[in-house]
């Protein structure tokens, strides 16, 4: 039983160390393939391997942030890549901002006219100026619909008198193409080359472009939670000439990396630490990773960090003992019993053993007694044979465990006893059978 007992527990640990330093695998989803996100994510899963980190993931490709969050709310996947203002799952919470996207608005001036004189005054000069004109967004995700609507609304402009009309990031020649489109917007990361590419093609055949100052979007931020107060610093697109060439207030909107409670603070905090770990060298690998940031623990963010998350970020993360200390000193408390009530059990289960080396005991001490009456040497080895018989019987005991050290003390003292009554008692019945040879001869030699 106690090699059974040591495999036991030797086993228990072994799993348990198993399950604890094996890599925790997280299913996340992103998409659309071949985008910037699916990259990043991509060679996030690659720098996990080879920087041995214990968090591995299994990439899931989706058609875009609505499918990935679809993917979510089903429980099809662990994590998901999608914007802030997305129709997120219930509860969901950030483990990371890949990157922040601003709202860039602008108008151009107007194309060369014939003879080569240019038209430099743009008809649009700020967002009170779109009503009952026709922006151009430049994505078709129906979030940024939604984001231009509430920036129109805020800026006093009526929506409904505003035409609006979305475009592929492939299409950005066609869109600034076409006459009837008097702004354009696009939202994305300060660097996105698809909105400097869009800028550039805008100056090349619209004219310079004016940048739309978005200046309400402290108010904005204040009454929309998911959207921040952003700023667009001067030549952000281009250096030369400096687009734009000031500083332009604008709206910003966060691109997460966000799971549902029903992952646990264990996983979710083992990812976030792992993610930024690793993030120096995912940067290498590529420099977009640069603006990945740690997600708002504050309980009131629209989108707070997942509890697992927030408690690596804030140090708050519980070590093995402090999540595990209890059901340790719990598992050593049943150990305890459990032993207790072994031992009790083998004690009763053994009483028949442990009450025959009681009565051998007894027995020994009335030996004794009848040791120091006998004159017979016969008598006196059958009553020692006897003792033999119980020695072996208590010993076999002893080793059983039916008797503790002191009953086998108390009986070998007893049997010292009986050992030195036998001794003393042959030692008499010797002299006795000396002495009588002798005596017989004395009365003889009196008779005559």
């Amino acid at each position: 039983m106690l090699i059974a007992a040591a495999l036991l527990i030797f086993a228990a640990i072994g799993g348990a160390t198993f399950l604890l330093w094996r890599p925790t695998t997280l299913r996340i989803a992103v998409g659309p393939a071949g985008s910037e996100d699916q990259k990043l994510i991509q060679n996030l899963a690659q720098t996990f391997i080879t920087e041995g980190s214990p968090v591995r993931l299994t990439v899931i490709t989706t058609a875009g942030p609505v499918e990935s969050l679809g993917l979510l709310a089903a429980h099809e996947t662990d994590l998901a890549v999608g914007r802030a203002d997305e129709d997120m799952p219930k509860g969901a919470g950030s483990l990371a901002i890949l990157r922040k996207n601003v709202v860039v608005l602008w108008a151009p001036s107007g194309a060369p006219k014939k003879g080569g004189k240019k038209d430099s005054k743009p008809k649009i000069k700020e967002i009170a100026d779109l009503e009952g004109h026709h922006i151009g967004i430049l994505g078709r995700t129906a979030v940024n619909v939604t984001l231009l609507k509430v920036i129109l609304s805020e800026s006093g402009v009526n929506p409904a008198k505003v035409a609006i009309s979305s475009f592929s990031v492939s299409q950005i020649t066609d869109m600034v193409k076409d006459p009837s489109i008097d702004a354009f917007m696009t939202v994305g990361p300060l660097d996105s080359k698809i909105t400097t590419d869009a800028i550039v093609t805008t100056a090349r055949l619209r004219g310079e472009p004016a940048f739309l100052a978005i200046d309400v979007s402290e108010a904005i931020a204040h009454k929309h939670p998911l959207y921040e107060a952003e700023e667009i610093p001067g030549s952000s697109f281009t250096t030369s000439p400096a687009r734009p060439d000031d500083q332009v207030d604008t709206v910003g909107v966060n691109h997460l990396i966000v799971a549902t409670k029903s992952l646990s603070d264990t996983a979710a905090g083992a990812f976030t630490r792992a993610l930024f770990n690793v993030r120096p060298a995912l940067i290498r690998e590529n420099p977009a990773a640069s603006k990945i940031e740690k997600p708002d623990t504050d309980k009131d963010a629209a989108i707070p960090a997942h509890p697992g998350a927030a408690a690596y970020i804030d140090g708050t993360e519980r070590t093995f003992l402090d999540k595990y200390s209890d059901y340790i000193w719990g598992g050593v408390l049943l150990l305890s019993v459990l032993g207790s009530a072994s031992a009790w059990l083998r004690h009763y289960l053994k009483r028949n053993e442990r009450s025959l080396t009681g009565a051998h005991r007894d027995k020994l001490l009335a030996h004794i007694a009848q040791v120091r009456k006998t004159d017979s040497p016969e008598e006196l080895d059958a009553l020692q044979e006897e003792a033999d018989e119980f020695l072996r019987e208590t010993l076999e005991g002893y080793d059983d465990g039916a008797i503790d050290e002191g009953d086998l003390s108390a009986y070998s003292l007893v049997l010292e006893q009986f050992h030195r009554a036998v001794a003393d008692r042959r030692a008499m019945i010797n002299v006795s059978s000396a002495r009588a040879p002798i005596q017989k001869l004395a009365n003889y030699g009196g008779d005559h």
